[in-house]
């Protein structure tokens, strides 16, 4: 997935303001006004590379006269030590930005790999790896784009784009029949339930949902539910699923694996930048 252009641009400049405040006193003390460098990016470790857009939009919103070249496209897997991308011009623009420009390719690059991990360990069973909304706050979309770089699929964006009815939404409306119809008589879109028993499953599937959300369910309990949907509801796994457990789950049969540690747990890759 692209990322607007306007909503990177909002990210950046609220990292900006956070890390530079009133300015960058020891760069400006230290650096004349007039130097110019060059400085290399570079990704210390492997994985899945994601965050350069974020990290060229820090530069120019500092100095529209800094010149940055990608060396690699996003989503690309690279070994320790590669360079992915160079930044020339204005110096002090290129420290100033410096922290935050590496916050995001770090945290993105993160993300991506810990995506691309996933994705890898269930290769060959035709399960899609799917995002959730535990994303830090205001950074979803480029968190869900890391995810898309290291080949995992966008799950909803917001409360607005699809239907999940979750267990206190079936406690507020009393039943899952309950729920569907007051849902069915006020949107269009398809319709999502959580389901934490086979039960529940059974009785999801004599409503005609969309999908089913089984969540924190065994393998076995999954191999069952598979057979009960019988291929009439999409089905998501979901609920404490690791690297180690993720093949079992995708060789039950379900559809879908969510996994909210792909954006809540990722830790950044060690990223750094060299004046050359």
């Amino acid at each position: 997935m692209a990322v607007a252009a306007d909503t990177v641009e909002r990210v950046v400049y609220a990292a900006l303001a956070e890390d530079v405040g009133a300015g960058d006193v020891t760069t400006e003390a230290t650096v004349e006004a007039d130097a110019v460098g060059i400085a290399e990016l570079v990704v210390k470790e492997p994985g899945v590379v994601c965050g350069l857009g974020a990290a060229e939009a820090v530069f120019r919103a500092l100095d529209p006269e800094v010149r940055f070249e990608a060396l690699v496209e996003e989503g690309t897997p690279v070994e320790r030590m590669t360079v992915v991308a160079v930044a020339s011009g204005p110096l002090r623009a290129i420290l100033t930005g410096e922290r935050v420009a590496l916050n995001f390719l770090g945290r993105l690059s993160g993300i991506a790999t810990l995506t691309r991990s996933y994705v890898d360990a269930v290769a060959g069973t035709d399960v899609a790896i799917l995002d959730t909304r535990k994303t830090t706050p205001g950074l979803r979309l480029l968190e869900k784009h890391a995810v898309a770089c290291g080949g995992g699929r966008n799950h909803r964006f917001g409360l607005d784009d699809a239907v999940l009815v979750k267990d206190n939404h079936l406690a507020a409306a009393g039943s899952v029949r309950a729920a569907v119809e007051r849902l069915r008589a006020a949107t269009d879109l398809p319709i999502e339930v959580e389901c934490d028993t086979l039960a529940q499953v059974s009785e999801a599937l004599a409503t005609g949902v969309d999908a089913i959300l089984l969540d924190n369910m065994t393998p076995d309990e999954l191999v069952t539910a598979v057979a009960l949907a019988h291929g009439h509801a999409r089905l998501e796994a979901s609920g404490g699923v690791t690297l180690e457990s993720v093949r079992a789950i995708a060789e039950t049969g379900v559809d879908e694996i969510s996994i909210g540690a792909l954006t809540h747990s990722a830790r950044s890759l060690d990223v750094s930048l060299e004046l050359s």
